[in-house]
């Protein structure tokens, strides 16, 4: 049996296991940009919820602490 149909066969196979794999590579190269990306939004929502209630927690400190009687 000649041995080259085997031989082309196998190249073509690493020829597409190569293209693959850079495929995949480009995939995960964009994946990790929209992961870095979303983390920042997550931060920066974290930030905002921050912010939000400690200007809550500054308008509860400033009601008063006692039931006031209405004037008659």
């Amino acid at each position: 049996m000649p041995l080259q149909p085997y031989i082309d066969q196998i190249s073509e196979r690493v020829d597409r296991l190569l293209l693959r794999h850079e495929e995949l590579q480009r995939v995960n190269e964009l994946l990790q940009q929209q992961l870095e990306s979303l983390r920042q939004e997550r931060d920066q929502l974290r930030q905002q919820c921050l912010v939000a209630r400690q200007r809550l927690d500054a308008l509860i400190a400033q009601l008063p602490t006692e039931p006031q009687e209405p004037e008659a």
